[in-house]
């Protein structure tokens, strides 16, 4: 008997192998001594024009501050000379009063349009100092009302002497004492101003600093050029050679400029401004000494404390003459002396005689020392001024040639980093 085989049933198809998960990706590693070359070359690059850029900038804006500062030292010279005007005219103005108000009643019309044309002078330079500087405007305000005072008390002591008033000569006295009490103050204080800020300005060149500022440009040009050298193996980078030439020539031509300027600025506040500067001081006193001498014979009897206020002029206008007035003044002090000798010797007319007659007396003498003082003065502030205006155009021109070739230096380095560029490439 057959047996039927039962069919076996087919395995179980086998699970899918599962495909392994991918490995992730890992960032590759530069290679030791790769350099990125236009990164490198991009930031030299950026260097060199910033350099280049700054150093024309910088050096054009020190120039430029420099023809500023002639130009402000020039103003203020002329206002220094101004103020020193102001002062020297009114004391003249007073010295021409009182010694009208020795010859008693109507004075002479020659002698009495002389005051009248200093004090007007005083008045319309008063104007023009407040226009031309605005930082004396409020101080020169309350100089125009002292003057004003002082002209008002001088007119009412003219009333009362052409009348032979007594009380004539307390005004008069009372009025030179108020004008050294309140308008002299204020005057020295502006021509301290004045001065101060005229030498400040006049020391507004800065050679130094030009110098520095070549030099460090240089110095960063001559680096980029040695790294350029070591990265390419080319000594010189003609684009930065240029550039490091245009810096250099800039550099020495500035700086030696600006020193001469400074030389010059130097020689001219020890030289010519000096000299206006003391003469006009020396102007001054002298004419405040030829007043307290006619007020030492108004207040006849009493008045030997005015001496005292001369000998004090005197000494300033022994310190501050020229050797060119020394001589005139001289001649005032020698018939100042022979005053004082017959005052003290009751001879008080003939004492008044030679304080005011117009030949040989003390007063021409005096008149002589300031017609001369005065133009020296003149002289010596016109040409301060002349000089330090003189080279500012050639300032003005160097700065703005600085600038441009701060750019054209700054082309060159573009230039002489765009070639090792294209050899890269």
């Amino acid at each position: 008997m057959s047996q039927t085989a039962t069919p076996q049933a087919a395995p179980p198809p086998a699970a899918a192998a599962t495909a392994p998960a991918p490995a992730p990706a890992v960032a590759a590693k530069p290679t030791p001594g790769l350099v990125d070359t236009p990164a490198l070359l991009n930031r030299w690059q950026l260097i060199g024009m910033t350099t280049a850029i700054l150093f024309g900038v910088f050096s054009a804006l020190i120039q430029f501050g420099g023809w500023q500062a002639d130009g402000r030292a020039a103003d203020d010279t002329e206002q220094l000379v101004r103020v020193q005007e102001i002062q020297s005219s009114l004391l003249r103005a007073d010295a021409l009063a009182t010694n009208a108000f020795l010859v008693g009643g109507l004075e002479e019309p020659e002698q009495r349009k002389e005051y009248d044309d200093a004090l007007e002078s005083v008045l319309r330079q008063i104007a023009n100092a407040a226009e031309a500087q605005p930082a004396d405007r409020e101080v020169l305000a309350t100089l125009n009302v002292d003057v004003t005072a002082y002209a008002t008390a001088v007119a009412q002591a003219r009333d009362n002497n052409r009348q032979g008033f007594p009380i004539g000569a307390e005004y008069l006295s009372g009025a030179s004492t108020e004008l050294r009490a309140d308008a002299l103050p204020i005057l020295d204080a502006l021509v301290k101003a004045n001065t101060d800020r005229a030498e400040n300005a006049m020391a507004g060149q800065h050679p130094f600093w030009l110098l520095v500022l070549g030099i460090v440009a240089l110095v960063a040009l001559v680096w980029l050029n040695r790294e350029l050298a070591q990265h390419f193996k080319r000594r010189i980078n003609k684009g930065l050679a240029i550039a490091a030439a245009i810096v250099l020539v800039v550099t020495v031509v500035t700086a030696f400029a600006a020193l001469l300027r400074d030389n010059s600025n130097d020689s001219l506040r020890e030289g010519e401004l000096a000299t206006a500067v003391s003469e006009a001081n020396a102007r001054t006193a002298a004419n405040d000494a030829k007043a307290n001498e006619s007020l030492r014979l108004i207040n006849r009897g009493s008045g030997e404390g005015f001496e005292d206020l001369w000998s004090v002029s005197a000494k300033e206008v022994e310190k501050f003459a020229s050797r060119d007035t020394r001589s005139g003044w001289d001649a005032y002090v020698a018939q100042h002396n022979e005053i004082v000798e017959l005052d003290r010797a009751g001879k008080w007319d003939e004492a008044v005689e030679i304080a005011t007659k117009e030949a040989g007396g003390s007063t021409e003498s005096l008149d002589a020392f300031d017609q001369l003082s005065q133009q020296i003065v003149t002289a010596n502030g016109t040409q301060a001024t002349d000089d330090l205006r003189s080279g500012r155009v050639v300032a003005l021109v160097l700065s703005g040639l600085t600038l441009l070739l701060g750019v054209a230096a700054a082309v060159a380095v573009s230039r002489g980093i765009g070639e090792r560029r294209r050899e890269f490439a």
